[in-house]
């Protein structure tokens, strides 16, 4: 089973880094990225239904125009299925938390370890 990834994040390096190292792993799939929560959401929604909805989306939590904690409030209420886990730079509890109580079902720094 092929895992299909939604990447999110404000900076094209960031995203285009992460699709790389994933697209090296055979069981996931990278469907398409994002450079804010509101592309994010107009992603989810044109994809969704189709072969390439996303199961996962990889959300940076600090971006521009709609932050990732108002994207996963909205994608967790409009399109439950599709699990999030929030990306950030550092442990900003605050914003990692609104996220986890809106749907996210976990956190990433960016600074895990590639295999992690």
């Amino acid at each position: 089973t092929v895992i299909r990834v939604l990447l999110v994040d404000d900076q094209t390096i960031i995203r285009q880094g992460l699709a790389n190292l994933l697209e090296n792993q055979s069981d996931l799939q990278v469907v398409a990225d994002a450079a804010n929560g509101q592309q994010a959401i107009e992603q989810v929604s044109a994809l969704y239904g189709t072969q390439n909805q996303p199961d996962v989306i990889l959300m940076d939590v600090r971006m521009p125009v709609v932050d990732g904690v108002a994207a996963t409030k909205q994608i967790c209420a409009d399109f439950s299925e599709v699990k999030i886990l929030v990306l950030t730079t550092f442990d900003d509890t605050e914003y990692v938390q609104q996220a986890m109580r809106w749907g996210a079902k976990g956190y990433l720094l960016k600074q895990t370890p590639i295999q992690e």
